[in-house]
């Protein structure tokens, strides 16, 4: 008997009838003789509409209370899909993240995962139950206040408790069939990838791919648990992430994986920065004491004649406010001039780990946005990765003709998104 971890995005259990829909592929897979948990997010846009409604009863409501609050839409889903899986005859409890054992740090709202102690679960399936955890929350180790994890925190759950439990899968069920080179709300002819590498899949979820987050990737690699991405719509076999290609998995060694883009990110430039040792550490200290994470950086040539500089960073917009107001409070110290902000950007990135032997790639990729007209404002790069930011504007007809560019357009069917609202 083998053990399986599923977890079910808010699209899968939007309404009634998605619950009785994953309840049955729940019980199929209890029925081929695995032992199964599965880990479930809020339905639809629940965690959407109750950070909204936080926002209109208080402008920056307490963490502590914040996360009591969006930890409930996940146990109304956990505690509908046990009552859909009994109404099958099959036993089923159900468990928020706390019971489940996922203990955090004391970081609300975005807390990381410190140790996994699923004693409850391993009692529950040892038992015949399948187990229905809460995903995106835990309990701190300190203080045991209830925490979240943030945005894909159902999915680091599902992985967390794969690990602990010595899972042989992790599968995550979503809108789509799997990973695509490409968004397939953006880019209709995006193909299927049947296998990619956590190093391939790590990059394009640093880079904006929305199936999967980076935490839950690293997480993954980090236990080398596989991870079977597919859809709750369909019975069609999806994509396998791990370490190395199992049984008759299809891998083409392409020297492109695919196109991701983001455009949850914002641009802060602190102009005239005196070009001397120590002011760039400055800053992103600044920076960092506020708690802040930064992608993309680039500073220019200072000016001869004033020897100042500009200093340009990445970063997520929701962060933004706070960035700012940690940079005014430091300017007297630093001796910048003024800082401009910018949250009408795109990122898009280039994947593949065949970019570093192939000539040309970075060249094509160039072109590919010249001759969609797009301008680049920032570039940076890694071994197995370019990203470039661009407006925001641009974000979509870039990602389409990057894509065309190199070969990645499906010649069958055009990919298929068959729920969720993206938002």
């Amino acid at each position: 008997m083998g053990l399986v971890v599923q977890k079910y995005g808010g699209s899968s259990v939007a309404d009634a009838e998605g619950i009785k829909r994953v309840a049955k592929r729940v019980v199929d897979a209890k029925k081929n003789g695995n032992q199964v948990v599965v880990v479930v997010s809020a339905m639809g846009d629940t965690t959407d509409e109750l950070i909204d409604l936080a926002e209109q009863v208080s402008p920056m409501p307490a963490g502590r209370e914040f996360d009591m609050l969006l930890t409930a839409g996940e146990r109304i889903s956990m505690a509908l899909l046990a009552m859909a899986i009994k109404n099958l005859g099959h036993e089923a409890q159900s468990f928020t993240g706390s019971q489940a054992g996922v203990i955090t740090d004391s970081v609300h709202n975005k807390a990381r995962i410190i140790d996994v102690t699923p004693g409850r679960i391993r009692t529950s399936i040892d038992e015949g139950n399948i187990a229905i955890v809460a995903g995106f929350q835990g309990v701190s180790q300190e203080g045991k206040n209830i925490t979240t994890l943030g945005r894909g925190g159902s999915d680091t759950t599902a992985v967390a408790l794969a690990a602990a439990l010595e899972a042989e899968v992790c599968e995550i069920y979503t809108d789509v069939d799997g990973v695509f080179t490409a968004d397939p709300r953006v880019v209709k002819k995006a193909r299927k990838i049947d296998w990619i590498s956590f190093e391939d899949m790590l990059e394009l979820a640093a880079s904006g791919s929305k199936v999967l987050l980076h935490r839950c990737v690293e997480y993954a690699r980090r236990y080398n648990i596989p991870i079977h991405v597919r859809s709750s719509f369909s019975g069609l076999r999806g994509t396998w992430v791990s370490n190395e290609p199992q049984g008759d998995q299809q891998v083409e060694h392409a020297i492109i994986s695919g196109v991701a883009h983001d455009v949850s990110e914002a641009k802060i430039t602190v102009v005239g920065v005196p070009d001397k040792p120590g002011e760039a550490a400055a800053i992103f200290r600044t920076i960092a004491d506020a708690e802040v994470n930064i992608d993309m950086v680039v500073q220019n040539v200072s000016a001869a004649s004033t020897g100042l500089t500009d200093i340009s960073f990445t970063l997520p917009k929701a962060e933004g406010r706070k960035a700012i107001d940690a940079l005014e409070r430091a300017k007297g110290t630093i001796g910048f001039d003024s800082l401009r902000y910018d949250d009408q950007i795109a990122k898009i990135s280039l994947v593949g780990a065949g970019m570093k032997t192939n000539p040309g790639v970075t060249a094509g990729f160039f072109e590919a946005l010249s001759d969609a007209g797009v301008n680049i404002e920032l570039i940076s790069t890694s071994e197995i990765r370019i990203s470039v930011v661009t407006r925001a504007d641009d974000v979509n007809e870039a990602v389409r003709a990057v894509h065309t560019a190199f070969g990645l357009d499906s010649d069958s069917d055009e990919a298929v998104v068959y729920g969720g609202t993206g938002r």
